[in-house]
């Protein structure tokens, strides 16, 4: 009985498995890994933007041991010196004044936070969130989750509102140039508001990550903060999958709309513990303070993984990784760019730093086209290269987010690789 035999025999159906031949990974190093036979891969996906920095780096292993031989675990109850030390770090790159941190498990577990502190402090269940989102697979998360293939259930302890913007090169406005984009979303949002009140928050991903990492001109957001700030209405940035600088430009994808300064909330996992279950909030002490329970975290901010975050952060600040990231992910993009000019299945080409989609069509048209999607994935796996799969239009965007640390020369080996799993699919 093979590993995916027993998998189906125990694992709900609805955990997805890539490959028509699913692959079990045994070990990594630096950007490769390895399966259960023995075939190397270039990683180029790192477990869902989550193998941040490195597989198997060094800093981080040394980190967990060594936190592993003092003790593994306590709560939220006592005093946690690892927690206290990566939250006071996390503060101060936040951009938040008089910052609190509360941290979680994982990115779902972050904004369903994010969305009990807004609901509670603006004392209204009623959310803005972005058309082609994903947020999370809680029952709270899912609910405000602008994505159909993600969203399993239409009950919900939250009222979404869904609002334009989050894609640029579809929609009603997408032929509209940056600008008229912008006044275009905004005059949406207020006409929105206009129909509703007591509006708690907007949630919205600096660039969509299972959407197919679609993004919308920078300051769309700074503009919809002067109407939310008009309203009351508070701004929630999921930076699950944005932050850390993987997007090359800036740590934190908000900032490419700061002109209003940061997020009232913002939240953040996958990749500051590198594979460790590390997610959590961010927000100014009124709002985190607001609640007025009881509450505490069993796994939330565990010594062994705060030891691996602090390692983890240390090393992708002291090595410059997010410059690493726009230096190498901006020469990657424009690879592929020019390689996809002569793939007619190839629409588009976006993202910026190591965040980048290749979005496919059926050729001569917009129709989007996810078998083609998963001929290239598997195409690509047998080349000796593993990526992802998003977006919002059936699952047709193939998604490019390697370690930070990616040198030039396996920048080129993973273009090679996609070139030749373009062509072949």
């Amino acid at each position: 009985m093979t590993l995916h035999d027993r998998h189906r025999a125990v694992i709900p159906d609805w955990v997805a498995l890539y490959y028509q031949r699913p692959i079990e990974l045994t070990h990594g190093e630096g950007r490769h890994v390895w399966d259960a036979e023995g075939h190397r891969y270039l990683d180029f996906f790192g477990g869902i933007l989550t193998t941040m920095t490195a597989h198997a780096l060094p800093e981080v292993t040394k980190a967990v041991a060594d936190q592993a031989a003092r003790i593994i675990h306590s709560s939220t109850l006592y005093l946690n010196r690892p927690m206290v030390e990566l939250a006071e770090r996390i503060a101060a790159l936040s951009g938040i004044p008089d910052a609190r941190v509360f941290f979680t498990t994982s990115g779902t577990e972050a904004n369903d936070t994010a969305l009990l502190l807004a609901t509670a402090h603006r004392r209204s269940n009623q959310v803005l969130a972005m058309r082609n989102s994903y947020h999370g697979r809680s029952f709270s998360a899912v609910s405000i989750t602008g994505n159909r293939a993600w969203t399993t259930t239409s009950l919900s302890p939250i009222q979404p509102l869904y609002v334009h913007g989050g894609v640029r090169t579809r929609g009603p406005y997408a032929e509209l140039s940056d600008e008229r984009f912008i006044k275009a979303c905004v005059a949406d949002l207020e006409d929105l508001l206009g129909h509703t009140r007591d509006v708690a928050a907007l949630i919205a991903e600096p660039v969509q990550g299972v959407g197919g990492f679609t993004s919308p001109p920078d300051g769309l957001y700074a503009a919809f903060r002067e109407v939310l700030d008009r309203h009351g209405i508070l701004w929630i940035a999921d930076e699950v999958q944005t932050g850390w600088g993987r997007t090359g430009d800036h740590f934190w994808g908000w900032q490419a709309h700061a002109e209003n300064g940061p997020p009232d909330i913002l939240t953040f996992a996958k990749g500051i513990g590198n594979g460790m279950s590390i997610g959590g909030v961010v927000a100014p002490a009124p709002i985190m303070n607001c609640l007025d329970a009881n509450s505490i975290s069993t796994f939330g901010g565990s010594p062994i993984t705060m030891a691996a975050g602090n390692a983890n952060l240390s090393y992708l600040l002291e090595h410059d990784l997010p410059g690493n990231a726009r230096r190498v992910g901006g020469l990657l993009i424009e690879r592929l760019r020019a390689i996809s000019v002569n793939v007619p299945a190839v629409r588009e080409v976006r993202g910026r730093g190591l965040m980048i989609g290749i979005e496919l069509v059926r050729p001569g048209t917009d129709e989007a086209d996810p078998v083609a999607a998963s001929a290239v994935l598997e195409a690509a796996r047998e080349g000796g290269l593993l990526i992802g799969k998003g977006g919002g239009h059936n699952t047709s965007v193939l998604r490019i987010a390697p370690p930070l640390s990616l040198t030039v020369a396996e920048a080129e080996e993973g273009a090679s690789i996609m070139e030749q799993a373009l062509r072949s699919a």
